[in-house]
């Protein structure tokens, strides 16, 4: 009887003692940890390349609809350009850069669960298999968002056409003195 009431006093101060670690602050090396779990660096590149192709087909239809076509070498010198933007990428200064934000919003016990759930195989095959989703995601919304961004577009043209047509003649504005 005595070894069940201290087994039972056991059980209550630790699973005390694991609630509390739990909803104790994420430590910096709980969120490098997660980080590295979630293959950051990694993902973080191949959704810039995904962006990157992303922009250059949003470029190319911006232009051919502005000026009906592309100049013959767009195409090379737009790889040329993401390519120089893919490789300067201070990718580690930005992954330092947020671990605070990471810090504010989980728990030791939120990125340790986010953890297991990314260690395990349906975790590994979801962070694989993203930037394929993003990218043929990305494919389909295309269209839509360039029309959207077409539209907003000419509004704005015309509503600073509005505001030229609209504005009293503005008064020159004398140089101010620092």
């Amino acid at each position: 009887m005595k070894r069940l009431l201290i087994a039972i006093a056991c059980l209550v101060f630790s699973a005390s003692a694991l609630a509390q670690s739990a909803d104790e602050p994420a430590s910096r090396d709980d969120v490098i940890l997660f980080l590295r779990t979630m293959h950051s660096h990694d993902m973080f590149r191949r959704t810039m390349e995904v962006q990157s192709q992303s922009m250059q087909q949003l470029f190319h239809d911006q232009i051919v609809k502005d000026k009906g076509s592309v100049p013959p070498d767009f195409a090379v010198h737009m790889k040329k350009v993401m390519d120089e933007l893919m490789k300067n990428m201070p990718i580690d200064e930005v992954t330092q850069a947020m671990i605070p934000a990471y810090q504010n919003h989980f728990t030791k016990g939120d990125i340790e669960a986010i953890n297991a759930f990314y260690s395990s195989p349906v975790g590994q095959k979801f962070l694989e298999e993203s930037p394929a989703v993003m990218q043929e995601g990305m494919k389909a919304a295309m269209p839509i968002l360039s029309n959207y961004l077409s539209q907003w577009k000419e509004r704005m043209d015309q509503d600073v056409k509005q505001m030229e047509k609209n504005s009293p003649e503005a008064a020159p504005v004398a140089p101010t003195k620092n």
